[in-house]
């Protein structure tokens, strides 16, 4: 929902604006024969204009409205505001400033809407899997003979040569291969498998079109590759010494592996069933809502989704431009998609925000700060660390009231 209210400044207040403007402008101002911050407003406008005094009086006037506007017309806007100048002189200014509301919402039925949360079940298989994952991690590497097989790992070294010379970052020793990892361009691996120790080979290569090294893409190279070591893994069997070395609580022969496995499979099919359940609430009931969302709201979500995941890449040690250098991903593809979360994120919102307020739904202080006392326990960090990072409380107590509003959802189908 949009609320345009246009705003002129006129007479002796946009006079009294632009003297403001004046004094706080000339304090840093030099000019030869004048002492800094004493310049006469004449040779002043004669040698600067008057452009700066009337941008600095139309923002203060603009920042004073704003707070009135707020009051007086009992808004409560969510984005900053669009300003269209429609007149900035030294007569006077205008501007038309449009805010973005949050917009109507109209509850249809969420309640009784005849969704299953999907059963949980956990098979053989999948805990021989799980058993499969744990063994592999305990799996030592160990020298064989022969040739190199995939799957192996290989110690080798290599060259890379375009036009007969040795390019740079095509050259390493005594680096450690596992053969199907596809760490290297391709080509290079299935020319590694077959090889035996001390063995020396060229293997001819060009590398792809997409290649991150712009000097590289697309060029015939030719590798050669000595090989000084083959290793396969070798998995453990599940006797006394591989339980000794796993030192798991309670569990010293294979039948209780396999039961602490289960218990931790069905945990985690649980919570996806859950969280399941409650996006099929969640995308049912909006669905039975009204509400038109601005595209400022949807797009304003969509760059704080996309400044998180830049964060993120950072707290990994990964630069934005390195991530797309060798991800190949585009940056307008990942805003496509995060616009479509967005959208959906957004709609979610104000459907539990309505059911709040449809089901009078209440936190309380003392509510809020035992939420913020369980979480300082859970992370082992201080109460005062858990308010720096959420902010306020009344942060607290919209995400418990939004949390409550999911279990009306769940409760109530």
């Amino acid at each position: 929902m949009k609320k345009q209210i246009n705003y002129k400044v006129s007479g002796e207040e946009w006079k009294e604006a632009k003297d403001r403007a004046f004094n706080k402008i000339v304090k840093k101002v030099k000019i030869d024969g004048f002492r800094e911050g004493k310049v006469p407003r004449n040779i002043f406008e004669k040698k600067y204009g008057t452009s700066d005094i009337i941008t600095n009086a139309m923002e203060e006037m603009i920042d004073e409205k704003y707070k009135d506007i707020i009051v007086s017309e009992k808004l409560v806007p969510i984005l900053e505001p669009k300003l269209e100048i429609v007149k900035a002189d030294d007569e006077g200014f205008e501007v038309n400033m449009t805010f973005i509301l949050n917009p109507e919402v109209k509850l249809g039925d969420y309640k009784d809407l005849k969704i299953k949360k999907d059963a949980v079940k956990v098979t053989k298989k999948e805990i021989e899997h799980e058993v499969g994952h744990i063994l592999d991690r305990y799996a030592e590497l160990v020298s064989k003979e022969g040739k190199a097989e995939l799957g192996d790992t290989v110690i080798i070294d290599f060259k890379g040569f375009k036009d007969n010379k040795e390019f740079d970052g095509g050259s390493a020793e005594g680096y450690s291969l596992e053969l199907g990892s596809h760490t290297f361009i391709p080509g290079f691996e299935e020319g590694v498998i077959g090889m035996q120790k001390e063995e020396s080979k060229d293997i001819n290569l060009t590398f792809p079109e997409d290649y991150m090294s712009k000097d590289l893409r697309g060029q015939s190279v030719v590798f050669n590759v000595v090989l000084h070591d083959i290793k396969k893994r070798v998995i453990p069997d599940l006797d006394e010494e591989f339980f000794k070395d796993l030192d798991m609580e309670g569990v010293s022969n294979k039948e209780e592996l396999e039961k602490v496995v289960e218990s931790e499979i069905r945990v985690q099919k649980e919570q996806d069933a859950d969280n399941k359940f409650i996006e099929d609430l969640l995308e049912a009931a909006s669905k039975n809502m009204t509400i038109e969302i601005d595209e400022e709201i949807i797009d304003a979500e969509t760059d704080r989704m996309y400044k998180d995941f830049v964060q993120r890449l950072k707290m990994q040690g990964v630069d934005e431009e390195l991530y797309y250098a060798y991800s190949g991903a585009k940056k307008e593809d990942i805003m496509k998609e995060m616009k479509t979360e967005a959208e959906k994120r957004v709609k979610y919102r104000y459907l539990l925000e309505a059911i709040v307020k449809e089901e009078k739904i209440k936190v309380t202080d003392k509510t809020a700060k035992d939420e913020v006392k369980k979480m300082a326990d859970m992370y082992h960090m201080t109460e005062e660390e858990i308010m720096k990072e959420l902010g306020t409380l009344e942060v607290v107590k919209y995400d418990l009231a939004m949390q409550k509003a999911i279990e009306v959802l769940k409760e109530n189908n």
